[in-house]
Protein backbone atom coordinates (compact mmCIF):
# COMPACT_ATOMS: atom_id res chain seq x y z
CA UNK A 1 0.00 0.00 0.00
CA UNK A 2 1.26 3.38 -0.77
CA UNK A 3 0.47 6.21 1.52
CA UNK A 4 0.84 9.67 1.87
CA UNK A 5 1.30 11.73 5.08
CA UNK A 6 0.69 15.39 4.50
CA UNK A 7 -0.02 18.62 6.43
CA UNK A 8 2.29 17.32 9.68
CA UNK A 9 5.11 18.86 11.34
CA UNK A 10 8.06 16.36 10.98
CA UNK A 11 10.96 16.27 13.40
CA UNK A 12 13.62 14.09 12.16
CA UNK A 13 16.47 14.35 14.40
CA UNK A 14 18.98 11.98 12.25
CA UNK A 15 18.17 13.98 9.27
CA UNK A 16 18.02 17.74 11.10
CA UNK A 17 15.15 18.39 9.68
CA UNK A 18 11.84 20.51 12.20
CA UNK A 19 9.46 21.47 9.73
CA UNK A 20 5.72 21.24 8.34
CA UNK A 21 7.09 18.32 5.51
CA UNK A 22 4.79 15.19 3.68
CA UNK A 23 5.85 11.52 3.41
CA UNK A 24 5.29 9.06 1.07
CA UNK A 25 5.64 5.48 1.73
CA UNK A 26 6.00 2.85 -0.98
CA UNK A 27 6.74 -0.94 -0.95
CA UNK A 28 7.49 -0.51 2.79
CA UNK A 29 9.85 1.83 2.71
CA UNK A 30 10.40 5.95 2.42
CA UNK A 31 10.18 6.59 -0.88
CA UNK A 32 9.98 10.31 -0.16
CA UNK A 33 10.29 13.73 2.48
CA UNK A 34 8.66 16.65 1.31
CA UNK A 35 9.01 15.96 -2.57
CA UNK A 36 7.00 13.87 -3.96
CA UNK A 37 8.24 10.46 -6.15
CA UNK A 38 7.99 10.64 -9.42
CA UNK A 39 4.78 8.09 -10.47
CA UNK A 40 3.96 8.52 -6.75
CA UNK A 41 -0.33 7.64 -6.37
CA UNK A 42 -1.30 7.37 -2.71
CA UNK A 43 -3.19 4.43 -1.72
CA UNK A 44 -4.20 6.18 1.56
CA UNK A 45 -3.52 9.79 2.89
CA UNK A 46 -3.34 10.72 5.94
CA UNK A 47 -4.11 13.86 7.24
CA UNK A 48 -1.50 14.87 9.65
CA UNK A 49 -2.72 18.65 10.47
CA UNK A 50 -2.00 19.41 14.15
CA UNK A 51 0.26 16.44 14.78
CA UNK A 52 3.77 15.58 15.00
CA UNK A 53 5.10 13.12 12.56
CA UNK A 54 8.52 11.32 14.05
CA UNK A 55 10.58 8.10 13.60
CA UNK A 56 8.71 4.99 15.03
CA UNK A 57 10.69 4.72 19.07
CA UNK A 58 13.05 2.68 19.92
CA UNK A 59 12.83 1.18 23.47
CA UNK A 60 16.03 -0.15 24.61
CA UNK A 61 14.17 -2.26 27.77
CA UNK A 62 10.89 -3.81 27.33
CA UNK A 63 9.67 -7.29 28.94
CA UNK A 64 7.50 -8.83 27.15
CA UNK A 65 7.41 -11.62 29.97
CA UNK A 66 7.54 -14.43 26.56
CA UNK A 67 8.36 -16.99 27.22
CA UNK A 68 7.57 -18.23 30.77
CA UNK A 69 5.79 -15.08 31.93
CA UNK A 70 2.34 -15.33 30.45
CA UNK A 71 0.23 -14.81 33.62
CA UNK A 72 2.02 -11.06 33.91
CA UNK A 73 1.88 -10.41 30.21
CA UNK A 74 2.06 -12.26 26.50
CA UNK A 75 3.35 -10.72 23.24
CA UNK A 76 -0.07 -10.01 21.90
CA UNK A 77 -1.04 -7.06 25.01
CA UNK A 78 2.26 -5.67 24.69
CA UNK A 79 3.03 -5.35 21.52
CA UNK A 80 -0.36 -3.42 21.12
CA UNK A 81 1.05 -1.32 23.98
CA UNK A 82 3.90 -0.85 21.63
CA UNK A 83 2.27 0.45 19.26
CA UNK A 84 -0.23 2.56 21.25
CA UNK A 85 2.92 4.48 22.41
CA UNK A 86 4.14 4.54 18.81
CA UNK A 87 7.24 2.03 19.70
CA UNK A 88 8.58 -0.01 16.54
CA UNK A 89 10.99 -1.53 18.01
CA UNK A 90 11.80 -3.04 21.12
CA UNK A 91 15.34 -4.49 22.75
CA UNK A 92 13.99 -7.50 25.42
CA UNK A 93 16.07 -8.74 27.93
CA UNK A 94 17.20 -12.39 28.42
CA UNK A 95 15.54 -13.01 31.64
CA UNK A 96 12.66 -14.82 30.72
CA UNK A 97 11.77 -18.68 31.28
CA UNK A 98 13.32 -20.13 30.17
CA UNK A 99 16.11 -17.92 29.71
CA UNK A 100 16.88 -16.76 26.42
CA UNK A 101 20.45 -18.74 26.44
CA UNK A 102 19.99 -21.11 23.48
CA UNK A 103 19.29 -20.13 19.56
CA UNK A 104 16.01 -22.18 19.43
CA UNK A 105 14.32 -19.67 22.19
CA UNK A 106 15.30 -16.87 20.24
CA UNK A 107 14.40 -17.73 17.19
CA UNK A 108 10.38 -19.00 18.57
CA UNK A 109 10.31 -15.47 20.22
CA UNK A 110 11.65 -13.74 17.00
CA UNK A 111 9.06 -16.18 14.95
CA UNK A 112 5.76 -15.40 17.35
CA UNK A 113 7.00 -11.63 17.22
CA UNK A 114 7.26 -11.85 13.53
CA UNK A 115 3.96 -13.67 13.06
CA UNK A 116 1.86 -10.95 15.17
CA UNK A 117 3.18 -8.27 12.50
CA UNK A 118 3.74 -5.62 14.43
CA UNK A 119 6.36 -3.96 16.18
CA UNK A 120 10.04 -5.43 15.69
CA UNK A 121 11.65 -7.46 18.40
CA UNK A 122 15.21 -7.41 18.98
CA UNK A 123 16.29 -10.06 21.70
CA UNK A 124 19.49 -9.55 23.95
CA UNK A 125 20.88 -12.83 24.49
CA UNK A 126 22.34 -13.98 28.20
CA UNK A 127 25.61 -13.43 29.05
CA UNK A 128 25.92 -16.86 30.94
CA UNK A 129 23.88 -19.61 30.76
CA UNK A 130 20.75 -19.77 32.85
CA UNK A 131 21.86 -16.18 34.09
CA UNK A 132 23.65 -18.11 36.60
CA UNK A 133 27.01 -16.04 36.25
CA UNK A 134 28.88 -19.36 35.60
CA UNK A 135 29.22 -20.78 32.48
CA UNK A 136 29.44 -18.21 28.97
CA UNK A 137 26.70 -18.38 26.16
CA UNK A 138 27.50 -19.38 22.98
CA UNK A 139 27.73 -15.99 21.74
CA UNK A 140 27.98 -16.17 17.99
CA UNK A 141 25.02 -18.88 17.66
CA UNK A 142 22.76 -16.75 19.65
CA UNK A 143 24.05 -13.67 17.75
CA UNK A 144 23.34 -15.73 14.74
CA UNK A 145 19.51 -16.36 15.83
CA UNK A 146 18.51 -12.96 16.40
CA UNK A 147 19.99 -11.44 19.36
CA UNK A 148 21.57 -7.58 19.14
CA UNK A 149 23.92 -7.90 22.78
CA UNK A 150 24.50 -9.72 25.79
CA UNK A 151 23.00 -9.15 28.80
CA UNK A 152 22.64 -10.58 32.87
CA UNK A 153 19.18 -8.78 33.07
CA UNK A 154 19.56 -7.93 36.72
CA UNK A 155 21.44 -11.05 37.68
CA UNK A 156 24.57 -10.85 39.27
CA UNK A 157 27.66 -11.86 38.41
CA UNK A 158 29.68 -12.85 41.67
CA UNK A 159 33.00 -13.91 40.12
CA UNK A 160 34.92 -11.03 38.18
CA UNK A 161 37.10 -13.70 36.16
CA UNK A 162 33.57 -14.93 34.65
CA UNK A 163 32.67 -11.44 33.50
CA UNK A 164 36.18 -10.39 32.06
CA UNK A 165 36.39 -13.62 30.16
CA UNK A 166 32.73 -13.07 28.76
CA UNK A 167 34.24 -9.18 27.85
CA UNK A 168 37.07 -10.71 26.06
CA UNK A 169 35.40 -13.37 24.33
CA UNK A 170 32.47 -10.25 23.19
CA UNK A 171 35.73 -8.21 22.23
CA UNK A 172 36.89 -10.56 19.61
CA UNK A 173 33.35 -10.76 17.79
CA UNK A 174 32.73 -6.82 18.49
CA UNK A 175 29.25 -7.90 20.16
CA UNK A 176 28.16 -5.29 22.77
CA UNK A 177 27.63 -6.14 26.39
CA UNK A 178 24.69 -4.57 28.35
CA UNK A 179 25.04 -4.76 32.38
CA UNK A 180 23.23 -2.90 34.63
CA UNK A 181 25.60 -1.98 37.76
CA UNK A 182 25.01 -2.69 40.84
CA UNK A 183 27.53 -4.73 43.54
CA UNK A 184 25.66 -7.93 43.81
CA UNK A 185 26.08 -8.30 47.64
CA UNK A 186 25.46 -4.18 48.97
CA UNK A 187 22.22 -3.85 48.78
CA UNK A 188 20.96 -6.70 47.77
CA UNK A 189 17.89 -7.24 50.13
CA UNK A 190 17.51 -2.98 49.61
CA UNK A 191 14.14 -1.77 48.56
CA UNK A 192 14.60 1.63 48.27
CA UNK A 193 17.02 4.13 48.15
CA UNK A 194 19.21 4.36 51.18
CA UNK A 195 18.54 7.80 52.78
CA UNK A 196 16.16 9.73 54.96
CA UNK A 197 12.99 8.65 53.54
CA UNK A 198 13.79 4.60 53.55
CA UNK A 199 15.12 5.24 57.51
CA UNK A 200 11.73 7.28 58.02
CA UNK A 201 9.98 4.84 56.92
CA UNK A 202 11.55 1.38 57.75
CA UNK A 203 12.80 -0.05 54.20
CA UNK A 204 16.20 -1.30 53.54
CA UNK A 205 17.90 0.46 51.76
CA UNK A 206 19.91 0.23 48.20
CA UNK A 207 23.31 2.90 48.58
CA UNK A 208 24.15 4.76 45.79
CA UNK A 209 27.86 3.16 46.29
CA UNK A 210 26.40 -0.04 45.53
CA UNK A 211 26.01 1.50 41.72
CA UNK A 212 29.40 3.38 42.07
CA UNK A 213 31.64 0.23 43.17
CA UNK A 214 30.23 -1.89 40.20
CA UNK A 215 31.01 0.80 37.82
CA UNK A 216 34.27 0.84 38.73
CA UNK A 217 34.40 -2.59 38.25
CA UNK A 218 32.95 -2.80 34.55
CA UNK A 219 35.31 0.34 33.37
CA UNK A 220 38.67 -1.69 34.86
CA UNK A 221 37.06 -4.79 32.85
CA UNK A 222 36.70 -2.30 29.86
CA UNK A 223 40.33 -0.93 29.76
CA UNK A 224 41.44 -4.23 30.06
CA UNK A 225 39.10 -6.27 27.35
CA UNK A 226 38.37 -3.15 25.24
CA UNK A 227 34.88 -4.53 24.79
CA UNK A 228 31.91 -2.10 24.49
CA UNK A 229 29.74 -1.85 27.20
CA UNK A 230 26.03 -0.62 27.16
CA UNK A 231 25.00 0.48 30.95
CA UNK A 232 21.34 -0.15 31.73
CA UNK A 233 19.49 2.28 34.31
CA UNK A 234 21.99 5.00 35.62
CA UNK A 235 20.36 5.78 38.60
CA UNK A 236 22.27 8.29 40.67
CA UNK A 237 24.44 11.59 40.10
CA UNK A 238 27.72 9.51 41.68
CA UNK A 239 27.44 7.08 38.52
CA UNK A 240 26.63 9.57 36.43
CA UNK A 241 29.69 11.18 36.85
CA UNK A 242 31.91 7.82 36.76
CA UNK A 243 29.86 7.76 33.06
CA UNK A 244 30.95 11.00 32.53
CA UNK A 245 34.76 10.92 33.13
CA UNK A 246 34.54 7.19 31.44
CA UNK A 247 33.71 9.11 28.21
CA UNK A 248 35.86 11.80 28.37
CA UNK A 249 38.76 8.81 28.73
CA UNK A 250 37.32 7.81 25.56
CA UNK A 251 35.93 3.89 26.68
CA UNK A 252 33.52 2.61 24.63
CA UNK A 253 30.78 2.83 26.69
CA UNK A 254 27.06 4.14 26.60
CA UNK A 255 23.60 4.36 29.07
CA UNK A 256 20.57 5.23 29.52
CA UNK A 257 18.07 5.95 31.80
CA UNK A 258 14.65 4.91 32.38
CA UNK A 259 11.85 7.36 31.68
CA UNK A 260 10.32 7.31 35.16
CA UNK A 261 13.88 8.08 36.99
CA UNK A 262 14.17 11.37 34.89
CA UNK A 263 10.20 12.83 36.96
CA UNK A 264 10.25 11.08 40.51
CA UNK A 265 12.50 10.05 43.67
CA UNK A 266 12.41 8.71 46.62
CA UNK A 267 9.43 10.97 48.15
CA UNK A 268 7.45 9.32 45.64
CA UNK A 269 7.03 6.39 47.60
CA UNK A 270 4.69 8.35 49.59
CA UNK A 271 2.52 5.94 51.73
CA UNK A 272 4.28 2.81 50.48
CA UNK A 273 2.79 2.78 47.12
CA UNK A 274 3.71 -0.66 45.48
CA UNK A 275 3.82 1.03 42.36
CA UNK A 276 6.92 3.15 42.71
CA UNK A 277 8.43 -0.22 43.81
CA UNK A 278 11.22 -0.48 40.80
CA UNK A 279 14.89 -1.73 40.30
CA UNK A 280 16.87 0.50 40.72
CA UNK A 281 14.99 1.88 42.97
CA UNK A 282 14.17 6.42 42.80
CA UNK A 283 17.15 7.80 44.92
CA UNK A 284 16.98 11.56 45.79
CA UNK A 285 16.12 14.84 44.27
CA UNK A 286 19.84 15.29 43.48
CA UNK A 287 20.11 12.55 41.81
CA UNK A 288 16.81 13.15 39.87
CA UNK A 289 18.24 16.71 38.77
CA UNK A 290 21.91 15.24 37.91
CA UNK A 291 19.65 12.68 35.41
CA UNK A 292 18.07 15.74 33.83
CA UNK A 293 21.28 17.41 33.18
CA UNK A 294 23.13 14.47 31.46
CA UNK A 295 20.73 14.27 29.28
CA UNK A 296 20.92 17.12 28.43
CA UNK A 297 24.75 17.64 28.18
CA UNK A 298 24.82 14.24 26.05
CA UNK A 299 26.06 11.49 28.77
CA UNK A 300 23.25 9.76 29.06
CA UNK A 301 22.80 8.51 25.37
CA UNK A 302 18.72 6.78 25.26
CA UNK A 303 15.60 7.18 27.13
CA UNK A 304 13.89 3.69 27.36
CA UNK A 305 10.44 2.86 29.06
CA UNK A 306 12.08 -0.22 31.26
CA UNK A 307 8.48 -1.63 30.84
CA UNK A 308 8.12 -4.51 33.29
CA UNK A 309 4.28 -5.48 33.54
CA UNK A 310 3.73 -6.91 36.59
CA UNK A 311 0.16 -9.17 37.66
CA UNK A 312 -1.73 -7.81 40.30
CA UNK A 313 -1.11 -10.74 42.72
CA UNK A 314 2.20 -9.43 42.76
CA UNK A 315 2.22 -6.02 42.69
CA UNK A 316 -0.78 -5.37 45.23
CA UNK A 317 1.16 -5.91 48.30
CA UNK A 318 2.80 -4.24 50.85
CA UNK A 319 5.62 -2.49 49.47
CA UNK A 320 8.67 -4.84 50.93
CA UNK A 321 6.81 -7.90 49.48
CA UNK A 322 5.59 -6.65 46.26
CA UNK A 323 7.45 -7.38 42.78
CA UNK A 324 9.42 -4.61 41.24
CA UNK A 325 8.50 -3.01 38.10
CA UNK A 326 6.04 -0.94 36.24
CA UNK A 327 4.43 -0.84 32.89
CA UNK A 328 6.37 1.99 30.41
CA UNK A 329 5.18 1.16 26.95
CA UNK A 330 2.67 3.62 26.40
CA UNK A 331 4.15 6.31 28.34
CA UNK A 332 7.50 6.83 26.81
CA UNK A 333 7.15 9.14 24.76
CA UNK A 334 4.80 11.39 26.89
CA UNK A 335 7.70 10.92 29.50
CA UNK A 336 10.20 12.24 27.41
CA UNK A 337 8.17 14.91 26.22
CA UNK A 338 7.32 15.96 30.23
CA UNK A 339 10.47 16.40 30.58
CA UNK A 340 10.97 18.74 27.88
CA UNK A 341 8.07 21.05 28.98
CA UNK A 342 9.68 20.93 32.51
CA UNK A 343 13.22 22.64 31.50
CA UNK A 344 13.50 25.51 32.28
CA UNK A 345 16.72 26.34 29.88
CA UNK A 346 14.82 25.02 26.76
CA UNK A 347 16.26 25.83 23.51
CA UNK A 348 14.90 25.87 20.47
CA UNK A 349 15.82 22.57 18.98
CA UNK A 350 15.29 20.83 22.52
CA UNK A 351 11.90 18.89 21.51
CA UNK A 352 14.21 17.46 18.50
CA UNK A 353 17.11 16.48 20.91
CA UNK A 354 15.07 14.53 23.60
CA UNK A 355 12.75 12.90 20.08
CA UNK A 356 16.62 11.98 19.31
CA UNK A 357 16.97 9.97 22.75
CA UNK A 358 13.79 7.55 22.24
CA UNK A 359 14.69 6.93 18.33
CA UNK A 360 18.03 7.59 16.44
CA UNK A 361 20.34 7.77 19.67
CA UNK A 362 18.28 4.75 20.67
CA UNK A 363 19.10 2.98 17.55
CA UNK A 364 22.60 3.49 17.30
CA UNK A 365 23.19 2.42 21.10
CA UNK A 366 21.43 -1.02 19.78
CA UNK A 367 23.03 -1.22 16.39
CA UNK A 368 19.81 -1.12 14.37
CA UNK A 369 18.84 0.93 11.12
CA UNK A 370 16.31 2.43 12.87
CA UNK A 371 14.81 6.06 14.19
CA UNK A 372 15.12 8.08 10.90
CA UNK A 373 13.04 9.12 8.34
CA UNK A 374 15.34 8.82 5.32
CA UNK A 375 14.66 8.03 1.87
CA UNK A 376 15.26 3.95 1.61
CA UNK A 377 14.54 3.37 5.35
CA UNK A 378 11.72 1.68 6.71
CA UNK A 379 8.34 3.09 7.19
CA UNK A 380 8.38 3.45 10.98
CA UNK A 381 6.47 6.43 11.89
CA UNK A 382 4.46 7.38 14.72
CA UNK A 383 2.29 10.79 14.61
CA UNK A 384 1.53 12.65 17.92
CA UNK A 385 -0.76 15.68 18.97
CA UNK A 386 1.18 17.56 21.07
CA UNK A 387 -1.32 19.48 22.20
CA UNK A 388 -3.95 16.90 23.58
CA UNK A 389 -3.32 15.82 27.18
CA UNK A 390 -4.57 12.57 28.08
CA UNK A 391 -5.17 10.90 31.34
CA UNK A 392 -2.76 7.53 32.99
CA UNK A 393 -5.61 5.29 33.88
CA UNK A 394 -5.29 1.89 33.97
CA UNK A 395 -8.23 1.21 31.76
CA UNK A 396 -6.77 3.20 28.69
CA UNK A 397 -3.04 1.06 29.11
CA UNK A 398 -3.12 -1.39 26.47
CA UNK A 399 -0.60 -3.31 28.44
CA UNK A 400 -1.95 -5.92 30.59
CA UNK A 401 0.54 -4.73 33.33
CA UNK A 402 -1.71 -1.99 34.53
CA UNK A 403 0.57 -0.70 37.43
CA UNK A 404 2.52 2.44 36.99
CA UNK A 405 3.65 5.36 40.02
CA UNK A 406 2.16 7.76 36.79
CA UNK A 407 -1.52 6.45 37.47
CA UNK A 408 -3.48 9.34 37.64
CA UNK A 409 -1.47 11.88 35.75
CA UNK A 410 -2.21 13.57 32.98
CA UNK A 411 0.48 14.34 29.92
CA UNK A 412 1.02 15.23 26.63
CA UNK A 413 1.64 13.61 23.38
CA UNK A 414 -0.95 11.31 22.70
CA UNK A 415 0.09 9.00 19.73
CA UNK A 416 -2.94 9.14 17.06
CA UNK A 417 -1.06 6.53 14.82
CA UNK A 418 1.61 3.86 14.35
CA UNK A 419 3.19 2.96 10.88
CA UNK A 420 5.43 -0.45 10.98
CA UNK A 421 6.80 -1.13 8.14
CA UNK A 422 4.41 0.91 5.84
CA UNK A 423 1.30 -0.27 7.30
CA UNK A 424 -0.91 1.39 9.30
CA UNK A 425 -1.08 -0.62 12.34
CA UNK A 426 -2.48 1.59 14.89
CA UNK A 427 -4.93 4.76 14.30
CA UNK A 428 -6.74 6.58 16.98
CA UNK A 429 -9.74 9.06 15.49
CA UNK A 430 -7.64 9.60 12.63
Amino acid sequence: MKLHITNGHLIDPANGIDAQKDIYIADKTIAGVGIVPPGFKADKTIDASGLMVIPGLVDLSARLREPGYEYKATLESEMQAAMQGGVTSLVCPPDTDPVLDEPALVEMLKHRAKTLNQAHVYPLGALTMGLKGESLTEMAELTEAGCVGFSQADAPIFDTTVLLRAMQYAKTFDYAVWLRPQDPYLGRSGIAHSGPIASRLGLSGVPVMAETIALNTIFELVRSSGVRVHLCRISSAAGLDLVRAAKKEGLPVTCDVGAHYIHLTDIDIGFFDSNARVTPPFRSQRDRDAIRLALSDGTIDAICSDHTPVDDDEKLLPFGEASPGATGLELLLSLTLKWVEECTDRSAHAYSKAIAKVTVDAARVAGLDAGRLSVGSAADICLYDPNTRWKVEAKVLASQGKHTPFLGYELSGQVRATIIGGDLVYSAGM
